[in-house]
């Protein structure tokens, strides 16, 4: 892959970072209108994942901030969470990205006096470590899920029982003439 297209990659991956920010912090994610009878009583509200807004057909504006965590409902807190780690995903992304990109230069420079020279700490190979099992342990996690169960349908079970074999007509033997 090129350096231009590595380039413009980084670009917009940074570009979608930002935009991922901006729909984040907007309180545009429903948006109601109340129109009256007339042009002038209407309102809007925008609703957003932080906060509330209604405005008013005379420009005023109020916007208010969720007080409560716990009183969200489940959709809206679930919305945070995925918009929240989106944007963390997206900054780690973009970083990897620069970090591992052609138009990235190495720090190893031999010019350099072996005083000034910084070698990798062991803490990134711990780190490394840590990340390497976070993801075994949560893909174990993952797939040690129980599948599904399939709910076959079963017809409802009848009591048969086979013909007795006995006389005419419930009739003995004795009895027919």
């Amino acid at each position: 892959m090129s350096m231009g297209m590595e380039i413009v990659g980084i670009a917009l991956g940074v570009i979608g970072f930002i935009l991922g920010i901006v729909v984040c912090a907007l309180p545009l994610w429903k948006v109601t209108a109340y129109i009256g009878a007339n042009i002038i009583t209407s309102q809007t509200i925008w609703e957003g994942l932080w906060m509330n807004c209604v405005t008013q057909s005379t420009g005023q504006m109020q916007c208010k901030v969720y007080d409560s965590l716990l009183a969200l409902p489940q959709d809206l807190q679930a919305a945070r969470a995925m918009t929240i780690i989106a944007i963390i995903l997206g900054i780690l992304g973009v970083m990897v990205s620069i970090v591992g990109a052609k138009c990235t230069n190495c720090f190893y420079n031999p010019l350099l006096i072996n005083a000034q020279k910084r070698e990798l700490g062991a803490s990134l190979y711990i780190g490394w470590g840590a990340a390497a099992l976070l993801l075994i342990g949560g893909a174990m996690l993952c797939s040690s899920c129980p599948p599904r169960e399939e709910k076959r349908y079963k017809p409802p079970g009848m009591a048969y029982s086979a013909p007795r074999s006995g006389g005419t007509a419930g009739y003995g033997r004795k009895d027919y003439v």
